[in-house]
Order: C-alpha cells, then sequence, then structure tokens
C-alpha cells in the first residue's frame, strides 16, 4: 500500500482506469463473439451492422489508448478477409 498521499491517489486512478479500459475490451470482445456467430450463420446483414459497430469500438479504443494501433488494424484487417470470403 503507497504511504503517501500522491501514491494513494495514483492508486484509486489506475483501479478508475484499468476497470473502464476492461469495460472497453469487452465490449470489443462481445462484438466479436456476435460477428462470429453471424458468419457462421451466413446472416450477411447482420454482420455489416455488427462489422460497423465493430470497427467504430475498435477505433475508439485505438484513440483512448486502450488498444495499440497495430493491434486494431490487424483484428480488423482479419475481419474484412473473412467477411470477404464469405461473400464469394
Amino acid at each position: 500500500m503507497p504511504q503517501r498521499q500522491a501514491g494513494k491517489k495514483a492508486l484509486k486512478q489506475t483501479a478508475r482506469k484499468t476497470a473502464h479500459n476492461l469495460q472497453i475490451k469487452k465490449k470489443i470482445e462481445f462484438l466479436t463473439r456476435q460477428i462470429q456467430k453471424a458468419m457462421t450463420g451466413k446472416e450477411m446483414e447482420q454482420v455489416a451492422k455488427i462489422y460497423k459497430d465493430l470497427q467504430k469500438a475498435i477505433d475508439k479504443a485505438t484513440k483512448r489508448n486502450v488498444l495499440h494501433r497495430n493491434t486494431a488494424a490487424r483484428t480488423k484487417s482479419r475481419l474484412t478477409k473473412k467477411i470477404k470470403a464469405l461473400k464469394k
């Protein structure tokens, strides 16, 4: 445990930010699972809708430094490849 007031405050801030970041990551994971499920059912309208929401969530997470920009780019690229393969 921190002894100084500044250390105690930093500990609280870190806990709050960690919880917020986890919430954002969980949303991205949830949307990823949804899109995978829709892709197995080959429901292309639903896939397109979820993909749009997922892209928005990933971009926001990247902007707020929750995800690294390369991780975001890789994730979006892989999903795009899978969706294009489904359309064929």
